[in-house]
């Protein structure tokens, strides 16, 4: 589609007629990518990271182990929620105009070339390299007698104690087996003690066992030697059925929807959460992974009784579960092998004794994590439980961990007697069990616990201190992009700001009043806030930047890009002129470099040694730039449907060098992919004469060298 504009204007009679030109529609489905397809290629640049040298080896498993973990819930999330559409004939379709059918197929095709690339990659290039790192994956074939029989005791010891083996006949049906959960099938002949002859029986291993074990130093001959609990089990499947003959035994892996459905109307979230967090285990089969020397037979039966078809079978040459390898970084102690480690920044202004409230008050506090440390955040909650000035606290928390010492403060502060609010989305996905924890602990110290607004996750970072100061009541906050897990701080990038500006404080206390209490949306003057503001402010900001024309520019930086209007703006300003640079680590529907419609619009994503994470909204604003740093990302559900903020970073030092950073990512010419107009990504890489630029190593190197 197309639509038509005006190239000249006719300025006296007789003259020759408007030309008009045609310019790509911004509304046309071929404009937009598939965001199921986009998320596959995020996943896909992942596993890139296991195939690049420059990355050291064990840090490299670990990119392999995170692309199946993040294929683990694009399956239990995205495809389960197509298949639900067509389970009960509620189909969708997204601004690409792609039908859940047709999407389906196109995601099989694609991960299973994915998954082929993935275990080549381990078979033939990790697990090579780390043999010559004197670092052994110790296949059954070649344990030596000494290895043999230390397995044998550990089998007998450990394994056969808690293993469940389960005869498949009329009174043992098929087994409900857990999502995710390693198990065997198994072929056998014979009767057993009660005559019975089945042929085939199902073993569950216990998921309470590692899946990896490091053989004792005595009976190798060096270096690090590992074994798979599956190769184990296999060695000694005939011990599990004694008399009978072992035919073949062979692993095998379920995933399920593991999806919450949670009705708008409940009287109480807590407990039906508690209820349908049973449920996730035992969700609709959605693939099936199958050793792939498997007799065709036995996978036939499996997809069966999964409800499955070969199009949602992949067959693996390995573990099934390949995100338990990570456990080699607690099993290997070789940190020539890893990421060098590095002390996170605490500026200067941080640094003196005084309390941070001081520091505080004299100008606000702007970190870059990781590269700068989460400690002045803590401690600000910290000096605030304890401050005897301090009369309240209130937060929102959406994962942080139970015994995290974000909470610890909140306790102490509430046993202290101060006022203490905190504002848990219970349905942080696979953190929901955690933080229904993380909820009975503050109640039982005494905070005010809030579950947020049904409907709408609060997915919003803020934190606020009120104190009394001269008389007055002050307030203080913290606002931030990433979550307050000091645990996730070490390997996101994310920034926080503190800062005890009135009309931010003031801002923030109306927001906590509408998540706490009920009444109509208060006017802000300073964050724009989801789903109210937020979706609105950044299109006109859009808007005011395409009214400069080829004077305006545009940096994005999210990890995802979907909401159809918000792209819709960006085509309108890339029409108009204006350079549009977008950041986008994961999901990306825009279509850069149509001509006539997104010339003007480049898209990178990068990845490297920590998970991108910061989201920053720039707009030039004719030399008079303005920057937003802000929990959400371009996409419907944090726009419209989420408790999301964006907040002004102002002061003018800490804006310029925020613009500082968007410049160094925009500058990366190592970890970076550039976004193609066909949908392809392609590594940027150096020119001959260009140093090499690594963003991340840049941002560690200046801010912790500071």
């Amino acid at each position: 589609m197309t639509t038509k504009g005006p190239a000249a204007v006719a300025s006296n009679a007789g003259t020759e007629p408007t030309v008009e030109v045609s310019l790509p529609d911004p509304s046309a489905s071929e404009n937009y990518f598939n965001r199921e397809i986009s998320h596959l290629q995020f996943n896909y640049r992942v596993l890139q990271l296991a195939m690049d040298d420059t990355h050291p080896l064990i840090n490299r498993l670990m990119f392999c182990c995170i692309f199946s973990s993040n294929m683990d819930e694009f399956f239990e999330i995205r495809v389960a929620g197509l298949r639900q559409q067509l389970k009960y004939g509620r189909e969708t379709v997204g601004p690409d105009g792609l039908l859940p059918e047709q999407l389906l197929t196109e995601i099989s095709r694609i991960t299973h070339d994915y998954v082929r690339e993935q275990y080549d990659t381990l078979n033939n290039v990790l697990i090579p390299a780390m043999e010559q790192e004197n670092i052994h994956f110790v296949r059954r074939r070649d344990w030596t007698p000494a290895q043999a029989a230390w397995v044998r005791q550990y089998f007998e010891e450990e394994i056969l104690p808690v293993v469940n083996p389960i005869g498949l006949d009329p009174s043992h049906p098929f087994p409900r087996l857990v999502n995710k959960s390693l198990n065997f099938i198994v072929q056998l002949d014979g009767k057993d003690a009660f005559g019975r002859e089945t042929g085939m029986a199902i073993v569950p291993a216990p998921r309470s066992l590692p899946r990896l074990v490091r053989l004792p130093d005595e009976v190798c001959e060096g270096g690090d030697n590992l074994v798979f609990l599956s190769s184990m089990i296999h060695a000694h499947a005939d011990e599990l059925f004694p008399g009978m003959d072992v035919k073949g035994c062979y692993q095998f892996r379920v995933t399920r929807n593991a999806d919450l459905e949670l009705e708008d109307d409940l009287e109480d979230l807590a407990s039906a959460l508690r209820g349908e967090l049973l449920s996730r285990r035992f969700g609709d089969g959605v693939r099936l992974e199958v050793a792939d020397n498997c007799p065709d037979e036995l996978m036939q039966f499996l997809l069966r009784e999964f409800g499955l078809t070969e199009r949602e079978l992949y067959l693996v040459h390995g573990p099934v579960n390949l995100t338990r390898l990570m456990a080699v970084t607690s099993l290997v102690d070789r940190p020539d092998l890893t990421y060098p480690g590095f002390s996170p920044a605490v500026p200067k202004q941080a640094r003196k004794k005084e309390s941070l409230f001081d520091v505080i008050r004299r100008r606000p506090l702007l970190l870059y994590h990781p590269f700068e440390s989460f400690t002045p955040v803590i401690d600000f909650l910290r000096q605030g439980a304890k401050d005897p000035q301090v009369l309240a606290m209130r937060q929102t928390l959406y994962r942080s961990g139970a015994n995290s010492e974000i909470v610890e403060a909140l306790v102490d502060a509430a046993r202290r007697g101060k006022e203490v609010t905190a504002v848990i989305e219970l349905r942080a996905r696979f953190d929901e069990a955690e933080n229904l924890e993380l909820a009975s602990r503050l109640q039982e110290a005494g905070v005010i616990v809030v579950y947020g607004v049904v409907g709408y996750k609060t997915h919003a970072k803020m934190a606020m201190i009120v104190r009394r100061e001269d008389g007055k009541l002050r307030r203080y906050v913290h606002l931030g992009t990433g979550n307050y897990h000091a645990g996730n701080a070490r390997l996101y990038t994310d920034y926080s700001l503190l800062s005890c500006d009135d009309a931010l404080g003031d801002d923030v206390n109306k927001l906590f009043q509408q998540l706490t209490g009920m009444g109509k949306a208060l006017k802000i003057k300073k964050l724009f806030h989801a789903p109210f503001t937020l979706h609105r402010k950044l299109i006109e900001l859009v808007e005011r930047e395409a009214a400069l024309g080829a004077a305006g520019h545009i940096i994005i930086k999210v990890n995802s890009l979907t909401e159809p209007e918000l792209i819709r703006a960006l085509y309108r300003a890339s029409q108009a002129g204006v350079r549009v640079d977008l950041i986008i680590r994961g999901v990306c529907s825009l279509r850069p470099g149509v001509p006539g419609l997104s010339e003007n619009i480049h898209v990178r994503s990068i990845l490297g040694r920590f998970l991108e994470h910061s989201r920053v909204y720039y707009f030039g604003n004719g030399g008079k730039f303005e920057v937003f740093a802000s929990s959400a990302d371009g996409m419907v559900r944090n726009l419209l449907r989420r408790v999301e903020v964006a907040f002004p970073v102002e002061e003018r030092v800490l804006a310029e060098r925020l613009k500082e950073d968007l410049e160094t990512y925009l500058a990366d010419n190592c970890q970076s992919w550039a976004l193609q107009s066909d949908g392809s990504y392609v590594r940027n890489q150096p020119g001959p004469e260009e140093e090499r630029i690594a963003a991340q190593q840049v941002l560690l190197e200046r801010l912790t060298n500071k």
